[in-house]
C-alpha cells in the first residue's frame, strides 16, 4: 500500500487495520472512514481484477442501478476459483435471495459491490433490523439495499484463482451461519 501512495501522492489513500474480525467488519470500518461520494468493494485476494471495477462505476452513474453487485457465476471461472461445495452454496443463495427479495440474483457472496454513501448511511442507519453479526457484510448490504428498495444491478464478472491468501470461509460452519442469516431475514 505505501507503494501505491508514494506512486500516486494526489490520491487520498488511507492504510486502516481494522478493529475486529472479518470482511464484514472491515468494509463497515473502511466505508465508516472512507470521504468520497461512490463506495466501492474488491477483494484483496485479486479473484476480481481492479480493472472491473470500472464497469461498476459507469453502471452506477449512468442509473443502471443504485446497488451493483458483482456476479460470478456465468462465465466460466479459473479452475481453482471457486470450491464446488462452494459453487453449489452460492448457486442456492442467488436463487433464495431472488425468492425473498423479489428480485434476480444470481450471486449473492460476491465481494465486489459498489453504491452510493447516501444509500449506504441509510443502510447503516437501518441496520439494527439485522445486526452486525453477518462476517462477510453481504447479505446485510444486500438485504440493507433491498429494504431501501434499491434496485439492484448485477455486473458479470471474471472470477479468477486467488493471487494473495487463502481462503477464510468456512464452508459448514459459514454456511449454516448463511442459513440463519437467510431465515431471520425471511421471517421480517
Amino acid at each position: 500500500m505505501e507503494r501505491v501512495k508514494a506512486a500516486c501522492p494526489e490520491k487520498n489513500i488511507k492504510l486502516m487495520r481494522q478493529t475486529g474480525k472479518g470482511k464484514g467488519n472491515a468494509v463497515r470500518e473502511a466505508f465508516d472512514a472512507a470521504t468520497g461520494d461512490i463506495l466501492m468493494i474488491l477483494d484483496a485476494d485479486l479473484t476480481v481484477s481492479p480493472e472491473e471495477l470500472p464497469k461498476f462505476y459507469e453502471a452506477l452513474c449512468r442509473n443502471k442501478g443504485e446497488f451493483i453487485n458483482g456476479c460470478r457465476l456465468v462465465y466460466p471461472m479459473d479452475k481453482n476459483a471457486m470450491r464446488f461445495l462452494n459453487l453449489l452454496g452460492n448457486k442456492f443463495f442467488g436463487w433464495f435471495f431472488s425468492f425473498l427479495l423479489s428480485q434476480p440474483l444470481k450471486d449473492t457472496l460476491c465481494g465486489t459491490k459498489v453504491l452510493f454513501r447516501r444509500d449506504y448511511e441509510t443502510i447503516r442507519a437501518n441496520r439494527a433490523y439485522f445486526g452486525d453479526f453477518d462476517p462477510f457484510g453481504d447479505f446485510d448490504l444486500l438485504f440493507g439495499a433491498a429494504r431501501q428498495n434499491l434496485k439492484i444491478t448485477e455486473i458479470i464478472i471474471r472470477y479468477k484463482d486467488r493471487e494473495y491468501g487463502s481462503t477464510q470461509i468456512s464452508r459448514f460452519k459459514h454456511g449454516i451461519l448463511l442459513f440463519r442469516m437467510s431465515f431471520l431475514l425471511h421471517g421480517k
